[in-house]
């Protein structure tokens, strides 16, 4: 046994691989392996893992760079061309629309399929089927019908055949956006819960506005009842100053074996539709209010009157509403995954769309100290992979460095990487990312992007 043990390194450095990572600090999160290692890849798998040389048509010097699962983002606004681009130069490999979702869900993926630079995936949304039935005239997020006014209860069946088609087409989970809804009713939010655990799919949702620990409490109560897994998105976005309850809520309910979980950003400021029922009243509010809105277009700070003017326009507007001290919170609790929630359009939009996770890196792990580099690469890579591998065999070989695993693979330099996008100027590359590859293809040789399209559609089977 101990000789075959000994020509095993021998066997693996005699064969060609397709791409070879040399002498890079790989870090595996489910293994917890973080050591500095050889790594042989073939075709779209990681078929090899050495503590000696391999050779391959491909070889890449990674010494003094760190090897990682590329990470997975839950939640990824703008599922464009434009928008795959600033995520793979962030380390992403796979973006998913979960939060609002999309609908139809099968004419979404079908658009995307053979054209995409990363992997990508939706939920079955409840607000864009609400939308198109009630004749919403928003893009995104509603901004009329299905923001002002209740659903006919022959309407809310309609919604529910909606999403359920989308639910059957292997969307992953439903997408509720509660806040931007405000007039769902309890029965039309438990309904869709319930349909949710027939499919045993997640509910990723944006909860009400207004009381957060109510507001979580409402989307426990339907999840227990219902047997619905349930995601919380933007945690520290939701829940600002009283970050710190809602997570011993949600910790409180896990240890009692809810299956709820949270993902956070790295963002004191949120973005949203101005036109959105999320700043419904504020027409009313105290003129200091308005200075803490940005307009990113312009990069100015609002006013009453540009307020009100922009509100009638449409677009997105930052809010700068919550405290690093309670990003640190969100971000560093081990139960929270990281997430983006970004979105970018010709080059408009928040600094997360593009900075996300090498923000995490550069300013939250390397210059704060916040949380450690495994604990971000775990964060980011394999517990949102787990969160949907129960329905979507696809993810479970993602999120990890290991033999079998696909070559979904992110190396950068833990001392360069960082974030670049600002308010201002959100349209700019993370640095630091060296090579991104995508079940074996190349999508950032060099530090530069690559014209390819190896990126497919993540579905639950």
């Amino acid at each position: 046994m101990r000789s075959l043990l000994l020509l095993l390194p021998l066997a693996l450095a005699a064969q060609n691989y397709d791409i070879v990572m040399s002498g890079g600090r790989v870090m595996d999160p489910e293994s917890g392996l973080d050591a500095v290692r050889y790594i042989g890849i073939n075709g779209k798998k990681i078929t090899a893992i050495s503590t000696s040389p391999l050779h391959g048509k491909i070889e890449i010097d990674a010494n003094g760079l760190v090897v990682a699962p590329g990470f997975i983002d839950l939640h990824s606004h703008g599922q464009t061309p434009e928008a795959y681009r600033y995520k793979a130069m962030d380390g992403v490999t796979t973006a998913l629309e979960l939060e609002v979702g999309v609908s139809p869900v099968s004419r979404w993926y079908t658009a995307r399929e053979g054209k995409s630079l990363i992997h990508f995936g939706a939920s079955s949304g409840h607000i864009p089927a609400r939308m198109a039935l009630m004749h919403d005239s928003g893009r995104l997020l509603p901004r009329d019908g299905a923001m002002n006014r209740p659903a006919t209860a022959e309407e809310q069946k309609a919604i529910e055949a909606m999403v359920q088609k989308g639910l059957d087409e292997g969307a992953l989970g439903m997408g509720m956006g509660i806040t931007y809804t405000p007039t769902t009713s309890p029965d039309e939010i438990l309904s869709l819960f319930y349909l949710a655990a027939k499919f045993k799919r997640p509910v990723f949702v944006h909860m009400r506005s207004g009381n957060v620990i109510a507001s979580l409490q409402e989307v426990i109560t339907d999840a227990a009842a219902s047997g619905a897994p349930l995601h919380v998105v933007h945690l520290n976005s939701s829940a600002a100053a009283k970050t710190p309850q809602a997570l011993r809520l949600i910790e409180g309910v896990r240890a009692r074996g809810l299956d709820v979980t949270a993902e956070a950003y790295p963002y004191t400021a949120g973005m949203t539709e101005i036109a959105s029922a999320n700043y419904d009243g504020w027409e009313n509010r105290p003129p200091e209010y308005f200075s803490t809105l940005l307009w990113p277009a312009t990069g100015e700070r609002l006013t009453r009157e540009s307020f009100e003017r922009y509100r009638k326009q449409g677009g997105f507007v930052a809010s700068f509403s919550n405290t690093e001290e309670m990003v640190k919170v969100a971000i560093s609790y081990p139960s929270v995954m990281i997430a983006s929630d970004g979105i970018i359009e010709n080059g408009i939009g928040h600094p997360r769309a593009a900075g996300t996770y090498s923000r995490v890196l550069g300013k939250y792990v390397r210059e704060e100290k916040a949380l450690s580099l495994m604990d971000a690469i775990r964060k980011s890579s394999l517990m949102p992979a787990q969160r949907l591998e129960v329905m979507s065999p696809q993810m479970r070989q993602k999120g990890r460095i290991k033999v079998g695993a696909d070559a979904d693979i992110g190396v950068f330099d833990p001392a360069r990487v960082i974030d670049k996008a600002t308010y201002q100027n959100p349209a700019q590359y993370s640095e630091g990312f060296r090579y991104v590859l995508v079940e074996g293809t190349f999508v950032v040789s060099d530090g530069k992007l690559q014209d390819v399209t190896p990126g497919q559609g993540i579905r639950a089977r």
